[in-house]
């Protein structure tokens, strides 16, 4: 299945049915009057995520998404059938953006979520409604309402704890499946990763997070360089950043530096975002190489730096728990934050003289 986290889409509510003009004619009924039925409502657009959903292809083929029309009434007061709704199955956390791109209008981060986004046009009144004393057989009848229609914008944030970020090759790909069962292509060029990947860490039973691998960043991706930075929104929502730094390439904190440039360009609160430093492909290094850029790594990152080798597993497992323990603290201040806006303030004591 191809991976496609953007697609514009159209949407329109179903039209009312229109109202019948009608009249009772019946045997032995001299007096019959009017019995026009009402018009059907017309369909409503629902949004609803689904669990196991992880890209929007399903929107690259059919962009036009119009519910139906409602039935017009008939006679006998027989008011008609309501048009058939549209759903929008989407994958969790797909944003729902006006055509500018930019206003969200809707944000899908709970499985099972089922949102109404337009409903259908009102169903027009039959002649029979509009009978009264002073006009006792009204030849007349409303139309249905029309649907609302516009265009929308689809943007996927995939659900991570952990996001992992670097240059190309920093050992990213590598990295995730050493630590999860994710398949990510891997190979000795730049640009081996085209499009995110997730992975499932297992580190107890209770111990368990989503960690997602994002492309490469390079000098200027905020401009467009390289893939961009266009992925950078998949990691938007994880409590922690893992930085792999290639220990193999001259200077380290340039290279460092340079991610940094490229989250704080992009915005959405990455560069406050707990961070991991981690100083990766140690096997490929000698001890003297490791103890200089390792030095010159946390004097430019301002913190200790962690030594990994996924060819040999040195420090996988510690570089695994100190995520944890960084997602497990951000999921503790969230429930606390969850609580203290759910409990109502206490009552002011009344006063008594």
């Amino acid at each position: 299945m191809k991976f496609l986290d953007q697609a514009k889409i159209f949407i329109k509510s179903g039209d009312g049915g229109n109202g019948a003009v009608g009249f009772r004619r019946e045997k032995y009924v001299e007096f019959g009057g009017p019995d026009g039925g009402d018009g059907g409502t017309g369909g409503n657009v629902w949004a609803e995520t689904v669990e196991g959903l992880n890209t929007l292809i399903d929107y690259r083929y059919q962009q036009h998404f119009k519910a139906a029309k409602g039935d017009g009434g008939s006679g006998a007061n027989r008011t008609g059938g309501a048009g058939e709704d549209v759903i929008l199955r989407l994958p969790v956390g797909t944003q729902i953006m006006d055509e500018d791109r930019e206003t969200v209008l809707l944000d899908l981060t709970k499985p099972e979520e089922r949102v109404l986004l337009m409903e259908g046009g009102r169903g027009g009144k039959g002649n029979a409604f509009f009978k009264s004393s002073t006009n006792q057989a009204p030849r007349h009848a409303q139309n249905g309402e029309p649907g609302v229609e516009r265009w929308i914008w689809l943007r996927l944030k995939l659900i991570a704890d952990a996001g992992l970020v670097g240059l190309p090759n920093a050992g990213k790909s590598t990295f995730l499946s050493a630590v999860s069962r994710a398949h990510p292509k891997i190979a000795a060029y730049p640009f081996t990763t085209l499009h995110p990947h997730l992975g499932v860490v297992d580190l107890a039973a209770d111990a368990r997070f989503i960690i997602a691998d994002i492309p490469g960043l390079i000098e200027g991706a905020h401009e467009g360089a390289g893939i961009g930075d266009r992925f950078l929104g998949h990691i938007e929502r994880c409590a922690t950043i893992l930085h792999l730094v290639d220990g193999t390439q001259g200077d380290v904190a340039d290279a460092y530096r340079t991610v940094r440039t490229e989250l704080d360009a992009y915005g959405g609160g990455l560069v406050e975002k707990a961070e991991i430093v981690a100083l990766s492909k140690i096997d490929a290094m000698s001890e003297d190489d490791i103890v200089e850029k390792a030095a010159a790594l946390e004097a430019e990152c301002g913190k200790p730096v962690m030594l990994l080798s996924a060819a040999s597993n040195k420090g996988m497992r510690e570089a695994q728990f100190a995520l944890w323990e960084q997602i497990k603290k951000a999921r503790a201040d969230e429930k606390a934050a969850k609580i203290a806006a759910e409990s109502p303030d206490e009552p002011e004591e009344s006063w008594t003289p």
